[in-house]
């Protein structure tokens, strides 16, 4: 089973061909492809993690979709002084399908 660790939006993703991932906002447009940065790669029993071997592995994704998080309620309460405070936040995100490892 080959399977690679990429750098995805400030996290790390475990992904393999045909993975639908769903990442922070990637720019383009649904159907665009784009290339991830591979960190390790497993190919059956061999690994590979030096980097002069990882500059040359290339994995692909191509957009699927840009969607957005669920909302997210952020409250702030201080009792018997009469502060609230109540926030809300979606995130943007990308829902990826990976496409190659090479």
């Amino acid at each position: 089973m080959v399977y690679a660790i990429v750098r995805a939006g400030g996290r790390q993703e475990k992904v393999s061909v045909g993975d639908l991932v769903t990442l922070d906002r990637v720019p383009g447009e649904a159907g665009s492809s784009f290339k991830l940065p591979a960190l390790l790669l497993v190919d059956g029993d061999k690994v590979t993690s030096a980097a002069q071997d990882l500059a040359k592995v290339t994995v692909t994704a191509e957009i699927v979709e840009n969607l957005r998080g669920p909302k997210i309620v952020i409250q702030k309460f201080k009792n018997k002084t009469g502060y609230k405070k109540r926030q809300g936040h979606r995130s943007e995100l990308t829902k990826v399908k990976i496409t190659g490892i090479k």
